[in-house]
């Protein structure tokens, strides 16, 4: 995934900068990056984040940086910001999304002319390059960010210093969030409203699908007007955005607890205990409690200081390391109890069943699970929220391939209700070993997120586009 923060403000900007881009570290942790522009030039640093935090590795960057205006950002793709030459003037460029396309876009840039691209990483032309020279096919930084939205399939939100202000864009469909804030002498764009509180920034406003805006110190302008088809992932109040901020207006944390009340709604298990499998399914759990009028506690707790987010790493085996490492359990709590789970999602089941399987060790006499969103037939094609290769590593995919003895079938019966979506979860149980298994339907969820279904991009579990 990844995110980005930047800043134009009348005094020197870095130490504003370096804090709210650490604020956006739960959506990546492969490269962290931030360029600085003062009256000598562009400044920029990017440094490996996969084995430690953003802020450890900028911490002397901060101490000798200065500027009024900059960007940074947390990339789980590419190495970036990228600092670029062309005909518009020399500008800093950060960006947030997925290329689908990038290959033929990088072949019709070849055939127009373009010698080279200097940027690689992971065997391929670096993504946030490939938008630049994108851009640069315009007459104008607006001009090119429309010719680079129109070209891209997937996704593509952008931040761009110039000598003048920032432009940010979000991608045309709103997939991802961007929202600008405002304190005296400096305005500054974000993904993560949680970025703001702490720095003492109000929000403005929340960009549109496609919208691009020009801010400098003193103000904003609206360059392009916003797209009428909003699309954004309803993964960000799922699972990977931050408790602490909002997304069109609406609370992440607020909305898991409806998640978690609408399960305890159409539930008839009466379990021990109910707990979360933290750190986002502790806000399901929470709702499903209150709502159950049964005991919330926590017979795991995780260890916070070393391990990331066990969905992050590329490796299987590291994700697997990460998921058992970062979670300690509480024999206490469990030894003899039915426990009933709530959890974001199930994706590939790797891990989870490997929990499910330390619980039944300590003792727990039963374990039911209650996954926040419906089972995850999809791959995403929008977004790099899931490291999955494919489709079929998803738990929900594999168990239709047992049921139907192959991979091509017709999987608009496994999305709604019915004798098929009941096997399909029955096989996923039973892979995982669960006492039983429930997962949220997708109107609860939708009316739990609290926008129209038309707004949120549902594409993982029902294959609407």
């Amino acid at each position: 995934m990844g995110g980005f923060f930047g800043i134009v403000s009348s005094g020197d900007c870095v130490e504003d900068l370096f804090y709210g881009t650490d604020y956006h570290s739960h959506l990546g942790t492969w490269r962290g990056g931030m360029a600085v522009r003062s009256g000598a030039g562009f400044r920029r640093c990017i440094h490996d984040i996969t084995n430690a935090q953003f802020r450890s590795k900028f911490e002397n960057d901060v101490r000798t940086m200065c500027g009024s205006s900059g960007i940074g950002v947390i990339s789980d793709t590419d190495d970036q910001p990228l600092v670029i030459a062309s005909h518009l003037g020399v500008y800093a460029i950060s960006t947030v999304g997925a290329i689908k396309n990038a290959d033929a876009l990088a072949a019709e840039l070849f055939r127009k002319g373009r010698t080279h691209f200097s940027e690689m990483g992971g065997g391929g032309i670096n993504p946030t390059e490939l938008v630049a020279a994108l851009i640069d096919e315009g007459r104008t930084f607006e001009e090119g960010i429309e010719l680079a939205q129109k070209a891209i399939e997937g996704s593509c939100s952008i931040l761009i210093l110039t000598d003048q202000g920032i432009y940010v864009a979000r991608d045309k469909l709103g997939r991802t969030p961007v929202v600008i804030g405002a304190k005296k002498g400096a305005y500054a764009a974000a993904m993560e409203t949680c970025a703001f509180h702490n720095l003492g920034y109000e929000i403005v406003s929340y960009l549109g699908p496609g919208e691009i805006i020009w801010f400098g110190a003193s103000g904003t302008d609206r360059r392009k007007e916003p797209g009428n088809r909003l699309q954004i992932c309803s993964f960000l109040w799922v699972y990977y955005g931050y408790p602490a901020s909002n997304y069109e207006g609406i609370n992440v944390e607020v909305a898991r607890y409806r998640c978690g009340a609408a399960l305890a709604r159409k539930d008839d298990i009466k379990p021990d205990i109910v707990t979360g499998i933290p750190d986002s399914g502790t806000s399901h759990g929470l709702g499903y409690a209150a709502e159950a009028g049964i005991p919330y506690m926590r017979p795991f707790v995780k260890y916070t200081p070393t391990w990331p987010r066990s969905f992050m790493p590329t490796d299987q085996s590291v994700r697997d390391l990460v998921a058992r490492m970062k979670l300690i359990p509480i024999a206490d709590l469990i030894r003899g109890k039915r426990l009933l789970f709530c959890e974001d999602s199930i994706v590939r089941g790797t891990q989870l069943r490997g929990t499910i399987q330390r619980l039944y060790e300590y003792g727990a006499r039963e374990v039911h699970m209650r996954p926040a969103c419906p089972p995850l037939v999809f791959g995403c094609k929008f977004l790099n929220f899931s490291r999955s290769r494919s489709e079929m590593d998803l738990a929900a995919r594999r168990a239709i391939r047992e049921i139907e003895g192959k991979d091509e079938v017709d999987l608009s019966e496994y999305v709604g209700p019915g004798e098929k979506r009941c096997a399909m979860v029955e096989r996923i149980r039973q892979k995982l070993q669960l006492t039983s298994l429930k997962y949220q339907e997708l109107g609860d969820l939708v009316s739990a997120i609290g926008l129209p279904k038309e707004k949120l991009c549902t594409y993982c579990w029902d294959g609407v586009e």
